[in-house]
């Protein structure tokens, strides 16, 4: 049993921990010193919140390369970003180009517009590692194709997506490009202007080491969304419509301000290992977990093979057990924490293979150390030759 171990955190994915001590400490200090509502007050202490908000927006527009941290709207999480930006640009008749590896973060506000509204929805097959031929996504490309939304880096297989080329085909072709950043925020280079990225959704708890409940939208200046939520801002408050000034359009209501502060504080904590040099570490895990994964007979490991650029995922089977039970197994008798399942993400699956079982999904962070990826390896060695000497 795990009581008394410390556990092996493997689920960064889907939330990265621990968390640099500077964003609990930024966290407490703010439920301390600057707990006002931000933008509502002009006393000391809301201003201070104010100015919490700000930095924070400075330093993701300086991971991201936005020339205006303005044009980046504070979200509960990426799933958020992603309706805003779904809901807030397509109109009745679009066309959106999408693929078969996407999370339901995207897939889902698509298929309710197209049921809503008629949107028509393209969906480019990828290939069973998660590769896409961005060709194909050109190919699909008609008079009223409004948008691309694809993933960065597919949640299930760690597969990364070739942006920089889709963001070429999207201007070239005057279409907008969203992004969803949710497993590459923090780990992967990410430059808005360079890469073609319009909308780029991304989450505060994962690889930017925030807290739960925060993430954010970029909006390219160019383009106008239409909000999903209005109320008080804080600002236009006579005015009976949402204001048109950013990032307030797109903020109603009390921020997790305290939430935000810590994120700031995990932002820096990217800016100074930087995404290069986290990728790198959390890369050459991720390899070393593969090589002893792929040695255990019986194990199928799901996306691109070892030695070739992934995001740190590592998603795979037993033959004839069931993925709940080996994460089960590893929690309880070895304190190792993954997620098994379907990953929100039932089309990754489906190009997969793994569709009638889902997997179990292992994903290292910048705080693994190898010793972590040994007592796994380990670990499903143990189950392996139980399970099989009990059946």
């Amino acid at each position: 049993m795990q009581d008394n171990k410390t556990i092996i955190y493997l689920d960064n994915a889907a939330t990265s921990w621990p968390k640099p001590p500077a964003v609990i400490e930024a966290m407490e200090r703010n439920m301390r010193e600057s707990a006002a509502n931000p933008g509502r007050g002009s006393h000391a202490m809301a201003v201070r919140a104010s100015r919490v908000l700000f930095e924070a927006r400075k330093r993701l527009g300086k991971l991201f390369r936005v020339s205006n941290p303005n044009d980046i709207a504070f979200t509960l999480n990426t799933t958020h970003a992603l309706n805003l930006a779904i809901h807030g640009l397509l109109k009745q008749g679009d066309h959106v180009i999408s693929t078969t590896i996407e999370h339901n973060s995207i897939r889902r506000p698509l298929e309710t517009l197209k049921r809503m509204l008629g949107i028509e929805v393209t969906y480019v097959s990828a290939d069973i590692k998660g590769n896409l031929n961005v060709q194909e996504v050109e190919a699909a490309i008609t008079a009223r194709t409004k948008l691309i939304a694809v993933t960065h880096s597919s949640n299930l297989l760690g597969t990364i997506i070739p942006i920089r080329e889709i963001g070429e085909i999207a201007r070239r072709r005057k279409v907008s490009l969203l992004v969803d950043a949710a497993q590459s925020a923090g780990v992967l280079p990410i430059d808005v202007g360079g890469m073609g990225v319009d909308l780029l959704a991304f989450p505060g708890h994962k690889g930017l080491m925030g807290p739960q409940g925060t993430g954010g939208l970029y909006i390219n200046p160019n383009l106008e969304l239409e909000p999903l939520m209005q109320g008080g801002t804080g600002s236009k408050s006579e005015a009976p419509e949402q204001p048109l000034v950013r990032p307030d359009r797109y903020e109603a209501g009390t921020p997790n301000t305290v939430g935000i502060a810590g994120l700031a504080e995990g932002v820096s904590f990217i800016l100074k290992e930087t995404p290069e040099a986290i990728h790198a570490k959390e890369q050459q895990m991720t390899f070393e977990l593969m090589e002893g994964l792929q040695s255990i007979e019986g194990i199928t490991l799901f996306g691109p093979d070892v030695g070739v650029e992934r995001s740190a995922i590592v998603s795979f089977l037993l033959e004839g057990v069931d993925p709940s039970e080996m994460a089960f197994l590893l929690d309880q008798q070895y304190g190792i924490a993954v997620r098994a399942g379907f990953h929100c993400t039932p089309l990754g699956h489906e190009t997969a293979g793994s569709i009638e079982t889902g997997a179990v999904r292992a994903s290292p962070g910048y705080f693994t150390e190898k010793s972590d990826i040994v007592s796994m390896v380990e670990a499903v060695k143990e189950i392996t030759r139980t399970l099989r000497g009990g059946r």
